[in-house]
């Protein structure tokens, strides 16, 4: 167990790994040669054209202007200049509703802290039970705590009204975010400039018709469902085959620019080889082959193209509808179309940014059972992944090495050695275990046959969460518990191992100090540095880069990784909110984590990232909805530990905070959700009266003739839809050649 000496070698390492990195950030953002890589995203818009240049600088590689590395903090300042109304339109609602999610995390701990500081610690520390007792391993940290409260004290009543005075000024402050967010969202999709989206609803399910083909079924339905509004359709092709042959004739087409270039510059006709990477296989005439490969390329994809247009069975049960009017798709999105409840499901679709196309080709039956198997086998993952974490854990202290390695206790006894393990072994090992598993979720997400980006990502955090609670909080708390204390319980009478374990929640109060350090500070500095990007770019320019479309691809400005961003946020919320009444001490390090992340991505959305997708912050509900199942668990671990210090009526006291908390999120949800979920048709039918005036010979179709067809079908003129002449609209008779 870390003591307060140790803990503070282990904050100082971290002060000053800070700011060596805050001094290597601000060296490497200011030379020439790596401008695209912090600063992509205005070189993708055209705006930032030539690298940065202050002062004398050596060719365009390194800047020798001195005076530039002095001020090497005002990018901090910089970053929170810009306006959030401004950065809604230079960066979109979900970053800015992202960034958001940290300076919520200083408006709720913050007061906490300050709180939890002037009230709480005071009454830990002169409690002066931990003293008392005999043969008991504590530290300092653990004087601040509530385990230094003697049993049976009423001292405890002030943690049980603080705990109350804290969920109240929870309650608050979400119900104000909520509420923001909400406006802003509804503000947005007010003000936003027209998008297919918004016309277009996504039909699935679409059952068998034996006289009719899909498509021709598709707009029998809705003609006859929806006479006056239904505009035109694309039907969902599988193409997911004829996708990978496209992609290959791109990367030859690449090639082929590249040799083309080399010959231009040089006169001299290069060469390649046929085989594995063009360094095996017979030497050819670079320029040949690549525009042999190329035609062989192009012929094979117009034979899959017409495969695919012809093959009755590459036809998709889904659709994308389009209407004459966004009042006509919020009806028809939100109502059931049909009196069987599982046939012509509708939803709103996704930007078309956001269409997932790999997943719309999976049947809908599928789905379910593809859903199932994947929550069966996030279980087991859940589960077996706890083994390894409470083993490696258990070894990850001094005395779990001396055991194991008994020949280096002389070394780890020495007191630096033994600080620098304690402060940094137990989050590093958590770290490393930790770093495979947003990629694992994801890929599950994906088997799971979601058809957006954003469903995979809001899904793929949940899973993320989950596994952060059980196998990280709960298990360091439970399992870690169990190995270190084997005996203890063993020796014990049945009616004490609640207590123990209970005594446990404060005890470990001192790892998850350790973890905040350097889960947060490495998380900051990887995202900050971007060395990983930095690398691949440099090696890509060296290697690979041929042409300047490579060029672009290899500056990579990613995106906000929400998957994997947002469930580690609420992992910061969860030890605040769980520590506020039991261990304030930690509370400091998940401020100092909120404010500078806050800062730094900040910094990132209006530099780097370039969005994928845009949702209007849809994924707000579930950032509320985990924040306030971390402030239950809270509350229930709190009546756990009280129940174990012979506090009377502690239960019966606490009992109504879970209920209020559970209240709250009903009223919320009823209150606030809807704007995430659904679009009014008040709001529907302003933006569609307001377009009518302003753009009255606005052609809708050919607008939306394009927007939902398969990206390896764009511009392709098999998917012209015909013209409805007036006579063929007015006329209340549908054609169809349905038999029966």
């Amino acid at each position: 167990m870390a003591n307060l000496r140790e803990i503070s070698v282990s904050a100082a390492l971290n002060l000053l790994s800070a700011f060596a990195f805050l001094v290597a950030f601000a060296i490497l953002r200011l030379q020439p040669i790596n401008d695209r890589v912090y600063f992509p995203k205005w070189y993708r818009r055209r705006i930032r054209n030539s690298p940065r240049r202050s002062g004398v600088c050596l060719t365009g590689f390194v800047n020798l202007d001195w005076r530039t590395y002095i001020k090497f903090l005002n990018w901090m300042p910089a970053a929170l200049r810009m306006p959030e109304l401004e950065l809604i339109d230079h960066a979109g609602l979900d970053s800015v509703v992202y960034i958001r999610i940290y300076l919520l995390g200083l408006k709720v701990i913050g007061p906490l802290a300050v709180l939890a500081f002037l009230v709480l610690v005071p009454v830990n520390w002169t409690g002066e039970t931990l003293e008392g007792v005999k043969n008991l391993a504590y530290n300092d940290i653990d004087k601040l705590s509530i385990s230094n409260v003697p049993d049976g004290s009423k001292r405890f009543w002030v943690h049980i009204v603080m705990s109350y005075v804290f969920a109240l000024w929870t309650f608050y402050v979400l119900y104000v975010e909520y509420k923001e967010v909400a406006a802003m969202r509804l503000r947005y999709l007010a003000s936003e400039n027209r998008r297919p989206d918004q016309f277009t609803v996504l039909v699935r399910n679409v059952p068998p018709d034996p006289d009719e083909t899909v498509s021709e079924h598709i707009e029998h339905f809705f003609r006859v469902n929806h006479p006056d509004s239904y505009l035109t359709h694309q039907v969902v092709y599988n193409a997911n085959k004829l996708a990978k042959l496209v992609q290959k004739k791109k990367s030859l087409q690449n090639w082929y620019t590249y040799y083309l270039n080399k010959y231009e510059r040089t006169s001299k006709r290069p060469t390649t080889r046929t085989g594995f990477g063009g360094v095996v296989g017979t030497k050819v005439d670079a320029i040949d082959y690549y525009s042999s490969e190329i035609q062989k390329l192009s012929e094979a994809e117009a034979l899959g193209r017409e495969k695919v247009l012809s093959d009755p069975k590459a036809i998709v049960q889904a659709a994308f509808v389009s209407f004459k009017s966004r009042w006509a798709a919020a009806v028809c999105a939100q109502t059931q179309l049909s009196h069987n409840p599982t046939i012509w499901l509708t939803e709103w679709a996704p930007e078309p940014r956001d269409v997932y196309w790999r997943n719309l080709a999976i049947p809908y039956f599928d789905l379910t059972i593809r859903r199932l198997l994947m929550a069966i086998a996030l279980f087991f993952l859940i589960f077996f992944f706890m083994i390894p974490i409470a083993f490696v854990q258990s070894l990850a202290n001094i005395e779990g090495i001396e055991k194991v390695f008994p020949f280096l206790t002389p070394l780890i006894e020495t007191k630096s050695v033994r600080s620098f393990i304690q402060g940094f072994l137990p989050g590093i090992v958590l770290k490393i275990f930790l770093i495979l598993l947003p990629t694992i979720l994801m890929m599950m997400s994906k088997v799971e046959g979601f058809s957006s980006r954003s469903s995979l990502d809001r899904r793929s955090a949940g899973k993320y969460h989950l596994f952060l609670l059980v196998n990280v909080f709960l298990g360091s708390i439970i399992t870690g518990t169990a190995f270190q204390q084997l005996k203890t319980f063993l020796h014990q009478p049945p009616t004490e191992i609640p207590k123990t374990v209970g005594e446990s929640i404060p005890m470990k109060a001192t790892f998850f100090i350790t973890y905040t350090m350097v889960d947060g500070w490495a998380g900051i500095a990887a995202e900050i540095l971007r060395l990983v990007p930095l690398v691949i770019f440099h090696l890509k320019n060296m290697f690979l880069v041929k042409t300047e479309q490579d060029r672009e691809e290899a500056m990579d400005p990613g995106c906000l990784n929400f998957a994997t961003y947002e469930p580690k946020i609420q992992f910061y919320f969860l030890l605040g909110l769980v520590y506020s009444a039991v261990t304030p001490v930690l509370l400091p390090f998940v401020i100092i984590f909120f404010a500078f992340s806050y800062v730094v991505f900040r910094h990132q959305v209006i530099n780097v990232y370039d969005q994928r997708y845009e949702s209007g912050g849809s994924f707000w509900p579930d950032v509320h909805r985990r924040l306030l199942i971390g402030l239950l668990i809270s509350q229930f671990l709190l009546m756990g530990l009280l129940s174990t210090k012979n506090i009377e009526k502690s239960t019966i006291a606490l009992l109504p905070l879970p209920i209020l908390t559970i209240w709250f999120h009903v009223y919320c949800k009823g209150r606030f959700q809807s704007a995430f979920v659904r679009f009014s048709l008040q709001d529907a039918m302003t933006k569609d009266t307001l377009e009518r005036a302003t753009e009255p010979n606005l052609n809708l179709r050919a607008y939306l003739k394009d927007a939902y067809v398969h990206p390896v079908f764009k511009g392709r003129r098999h998917f012209d839809s015909p013209l409805l002449v007036p006579d063929e609209e007015n006329n209340t008779l549908v054609l169809t050649r349905r038999s029966s």
